[in-house]
């Protein structure tokens, strides 16, 4: 038996670990996260996991790379912090595209924001869940609760939704003006209490 994590060899016998399970948990509580695993140097078939867990490691060779998910969590979060930097820019662009009166040029830089809008949340959400926060009992500036701070941001995008199916340009300009100014602030808060919470 071999056990080899991140480039170090595991003492799985001396530890009393004889399943595949039974290393992934040793792993788990050291707070690590499994982002590689080879078996005999193949990717095991993961739709398996209950039979994998319990398949033995002696006379098995396992690589194992692991991450450490606030560190993981931080970087996805400085990654939403960028995408919002460039939907903002998308967004200032669409609203002057659309006083332009040069819609199609608009729809095109208002659909980048809405895939990094929605990429960002759920980047949000995700990272919630990787380390079990309770989102619902975060907070940011002003007691407004995060989960509150996604709700607005998802009612804006109905919102915006809504102009679009009315092509109300005017009033989708004016959404994109000043309303969502006040939202990018908000996501900087969000980003920022998650930040704190991690760290």
């Amino acid at each position: 038996m071999s056990v080899t994590v991140d480039q170090e060899p595991l003492a799985a016998e001396a530890l009393g670990l004889v399943t595949v399970g039974q290393v992934l948990a040793h792993l788990q509580r050291d707070d690590r996260l499994v982002v590689n695993l080879l078996i005999d140097g193949e990717q095991p078939d993961l739709s398996r996991m209950g039979a994998l867990r319990q398949s033995s490691v002696n006379g098995r060779t396992l690589y194992i790379e692991t991450a450490d998910p606030s560190e993981m969590a931080l970087e996805a979060l400085d990654e939403v912090e960028e995408q919002l930097k460039s939907a903002d820019k998308f967004k200032n662009d669409a609203a002057e595209l659309l006083q332009r009166n040069q819609v199609a040029r608009a729809m095109e830089k208002l659909g980048q924001c809405f895939t990094t809008w929605q990429a960002g949340q759920e980047s949000v959400l995700k990272v919630g869940q990787l380390l079990r926060l309770d989102l619902e009992a975060m907070s940011i500036g002003g007691g407004q609760s995060l989960i509150d701070v996604l709700g607005e941001f998802t009612q804006q995008l109905r919102d915006i939704k809504d102009t679009l199916v009315e092509r109300d340009f005017v009033a989708l300009t004016d959404l994109l003006l000043y309303e969502t100014t006040e939202t990018n602030l908000r996501w900087s808060a969000v980003l920022d209490a998650l930040r704190a919470v991690i760290s």
